[in-house]
């Protein structure tokens, strides 16, 4: 006979934590809604409100800021993996999430996403992905694509000048202990981003390691495009530039 499971039961939030749902400040098609959607819609199934931290970085992210009723915490620009880093080393028993941008992640704070990953740092970090600098009006982030038009590369990226975009899950797999936990997921497939959100948050829950999930997010206000340009462009060229998937832990061989 097989032994019986024992599964806890996720606690009710208590009533003073509930809060009716509120209107997010992004642009009009913008994907971090989404992606904060998700997270939110994890933090409820697993019962951890009272326990979580949720640092936002500077940037688009920001304006996230008090979406949720939850302790937060505001950064610099580029250092909300070190500050949630900090919290999570002072108490062990709270769930830091770590909010961000490309920029934010790969370029001004990246050596703080590459320190927390070789000390495999039992946080978990949440990426949006949408190829500019979205916040200052549309420039270049690490992400933009090879060729891609922005304020300030109105020729399109040159990979021989500006090199090739940034594959952040991949370097996250790469240089992390076991434990980890990396993957990309993009706001087009809503349930397969949310299961990537709530296997990292496990993850960190379980102690296991560094729980990293980039998210490829829209961005029509400053790519210029419509409804159907923007999907296309999420879709297929991002698409073809990003591929989605576990890049470490879950379904994955670490």
């Amino acid at each position: 006979m097989s032994e019986s499971k024992v599964v806890k039961a996720v606690p009710k939030m208590p009533q003073s934590w509930r809060q009716e749902t509120k209107a997010h400040k992004f642009c009009p098609g913008c994907g971090h809604g989404m992606i904060l959607k998700a997270l939110g819609e994890v933090v409820d199934e697993l019962g951890i409100q009272d326990r979580l931290v949720f640092v936002c970085d500077i940037g688009c992210s920001l304006l996230a800021w008090d979406l949720f009723n939850a302790d937060g915490v505001q950064t610099h620009h580029g250092r909300a993996t070190p500050v949630a880093t900090g919290l999570k080393r002072a108490n062990p028993d709270l769930i830091c999430i770590a909010y961000m941008g490309d920029g934010g992640g790969y370029a001004i704070g990246a050596q703080h996403l590459v320190n927390a990953c070789v000390r495999n740092e039992r946080i978990t970090v949440l990426l949006a992905n949408n190829t500019n600098y979205a916040m200052t009006g549309g420039q270049m982030a690490p992400t933009s694509l090879i060729g891609q038009k922005t304020e300030t590369s109105p020729y399109g990226r040159d990979l021989a000048k500006q090199g090739s975009p940034m594959k952040g899950p991949e370097m996250v797999a790469a240089i992390t202990g076991p434990g980890a936990y990396s993957a990309r997921a993009t706001v087009a497939k809503y349930k397969q981003m949310k299961s990537y959100i709530k296997k990292a948050v496990l993850n960190q829950m379980e102690g296991r390691g560094f729980s990293f999930v980039e998210c490829l997010s829209a961005c029509p206000t400053n790519w210029k495009t419509n409804a159907k340009q923007t999907w296309a462009f999420l879709e297929e060229q991002m698409g073809a530039e990003f591929p989605v998937g576990e890049k470490k832990g879950g379904d994955c061989n670490e």
